[in-house]
């Protein structure tokens, strides 16, 4: 079978799924959801993208996500190798734990990214213990089902507001907004949480739910004709395509010394082994968040450190800076600078 074929668009936007190994459960409880919405987080920085949505299901996950610097493959790549590694350490399990290479779908922006969040934050409802079964949908979907019950309505609104791996009760006001969730674009063409949260519960009132997925075209895009054709001229005899003209430059190890040794005003060479100086662990904290490096490629970088000693010192950096403030405040401003 032909792989799926992987577009990596500079400021393109992005629908992500990946499926548990033969449908399995990959989201036990509640610490599994929440550690995989931490990893969201964490790959934002790691890789600059933006996270748009999301819906964590017990057996697969949905994320929207936008792609500054034409980098989908290498941060949903790390993301479920992440998290498949917790998985199977926190469950003594081994083996997969997603089926196969996650699936995209290049989405334009500017008229589906609004009605495709809506569509993922609908996931938790769309089951067949609240009547939408796939069968149903269906049903629904071609006039010849009957329109659902209040209580069917009631019960399916409930679920909504209350599951909490999804990033809708945020859309929808219904808690605060994290701050490291790209929301302002779809909330502003949605005209604020509240038309939003009233466009996606409408469609539960109505019983009615138009699929998006029928309008994707060549199996990786959804949107206009025109802009399908705009995809199709970057692909090359199906093979993976790489869109990266004005791309900034990856973050490297050395990029993040140089800015603590211009914000401190002393070298690498003369702290990175005092006894106590937090800056080297500030450096490590700092690429390992800002670079892609991995624990063993920072060890190397930073002379030959084990792994064990960089992902302590990855680890305590944060305690460190919860007892002293002024590291906390050199910190933000490596962080800022870096990001810039």
């Amino acid at each position: 079978m032909a792989r799926p074929l992987r577009m990596d668009i500079e400021d393109g936007w992005y629908h992500v799924t990946a499926r548990g190994d033969h449908r399995q459960v990959i989201f036990n409880d509640d610490r599994d959801h929440g550690h995989f919405v931490e990893l969201l987080e964490e790959m934002r920085e790691r890789f600059r993208v933006g996270v748009m949505a999301y819906v964590c299901m017990e057996t697969h996950y949905h994320v929207m996500v936008r792609t500054p610097e034409a980098n989908l493959s290498r941060a949903i790549q790390w993301l479920n190798i992440s998290y498949s590694v917790w998985f199977n350490k926190r469950h003594q399990e081994c083996g997969h734990v997603f089926q196969g290479r996650f699936k995209s779908v290049v989405v334009e922006d500017e008229a589906w990214g609004l009605e495709l969040s809506q569509y993922v934050h609908l996931n938790p409802v769309r089951i067949k213990v609240l009547g939408q079964g796939k069968r149903q949908r269906a049903a629904d979907r071609a006039g010849v089902s009957r329109p659902p019950t209040a209580e069917e309505v009631k019960r399916r609104l409930d679920k909504l507001r209350r599951y909490r791996w999804s990033s809708y009760r945020a859309y929808a006001g219904y808690c605060r907004m994290p701050g490291w969730l790209d929301s302002e674009v779809l909330l502003v063409r949605a005209g604020g949480a509240a038309k939003y949260r009233k466009t996606v519960e409408d469609r539960i009132r109505q019983g009615v739910e138009e699929s998006p997925w029928e309008q994707v075209k060549m199996g990786i895009v959804l949107g206009s004709a025109e802009f399908a054709k705009t995809v199709r001229a970057r692909l090359k005899s199906g093979r993976e395509m790489s869109e990266k003209r004005g791309l900034r430059k990856q973050l490297d190890f050395e990029d993040v010394v140089e800015v603590v040794e211009r914000l401190t005003g002393e070298r690498w060479s003369a702290f990175c082994e005092r006894h106590g100086d937090k800056r080297r662990d500030l450096v490590l904290w700092v690429a390992r968040r800002q670079t892609g490096l991995t624990l063993v490629e920072l060890g190397r970088k930073a002379g030959g450190m084990d792994y064990a000693a960089v992902t302590m010192a990855v680890r305590r950096f944060p305690q460190a800076c919860r007892c002293d403030k002024t590291l906390t405040m050199l910190a933000e401003k490596v962080l800022k600078t870096v990001q810039m």
